[in-house]
């Protein structure tokens, strides 16, 4: 009696597995993707944005490998030289896909509600936090918020003069209960005195530290409390690139 129930235990979890298994294989999430598969598909959404990505990657790929093959003729054995250009040259390729794939996302995303995402996606996790859409308009004007270091960072996207109004309101709420937290405006965009999608990264990064761990965990909680009390904001949301993906893709991983 025993030895069925146990026979029909594991049976029960071989099948679980093996639907796990399949569950995975199956994901529409690139999380769940293997590197490999992650890599191909960042290969193919760079390729439909930018039209020379395949001009980079060969000459990338051809300079490398020739310049180990001049260093063979004066050092050989030419086969390690050789094994050494194809190598570097698909290392060098990668970190080439790279940068094209993330100015292609920047690309392809920019102009849409919520592209700030893109963006707020490449930062480190364990330093900072966004919330996408704190509040919006109908004409889906957005205010994104960051907190980590710099302190409480506010960011526009939208209509100017809607956004900025949306901005200053918001930046007042905050103000209230972030008592000696900074409160920082943004505004995203091309034009004069805004931050462009693609350098939005870049710009928070560059922000002066004024918090620390414990102030910051802090300022979380009591901004849980200012969210539950406002209403969701209408924010069209749709599968973002993954971009920590492709650089776990070039890890191997």
């Amino acid at each position: 009696m025993a030895s069925e129930k146990a026979k029909e235990l594991a049976a029960k979890q071989k099948a679980e597995v093996k639907a796990a298994k399949l569950a995975k294989k199956n994901s529409t999430n690139p999380r769940d993707w293997p590197w490999y598969k992650q890599l191909w598909q960042t290969y193919k959404v760079t390729a439909e944005v930018d039209p020379k990505l395949n001009w980079y990657l060969a000459g990338t790929f051809v300079g490398v490998l020739l310049v180990a093959t001049v260093i063979g003729f004066f050092a050989p054995p030419m086969w390690v030289w050789a094994l050494l250009g194809t190598t570097g040259g698909l290392t060098v390729d990668l970190y080439v896909l790279t940068d094209r794939a993330k100015k292609a996302t920047f690309v392809r995303f920019a102009g849409q509600p919520g592209s700030a995402e893109v963006a707020l996606n490449l930062l480190n996790s364990k330093a900072w936090s966004y919330t996408i859409g704190i509040t919006a308009t109908r004409q889906l004007d957005l205010v994104h918020r960051v907190v980590g270091p710099a302190g409480i960072i506010l960011i526009g996207e939208g209509a100017p003069a809607r956004t900025r109004q949306l901005l200053t309101t918001e930046a007042k709420k905050h103000e209230q209960i972030a008592y000696d937290a900074k409160v920082i405006t943004i505004m995203m965009g091309d034009a004069d005195n805004q931050v462009p999608l693609a350098k939005l990264t870049g710009h928070i990064k560059k922000l002066p530290k004024a918090l620390s761990k414990t102030q910051i965990a802090d300022i979380t909680s009591r901004l849980r409390a200012l969210d539950a009390a406002r209403p969701k904001a209408p924010i069209p949301r749709g599968p973002l690139p993954n971009m920590k993906g492709l650089n776990r893709a070039m890890r191997g991983r």
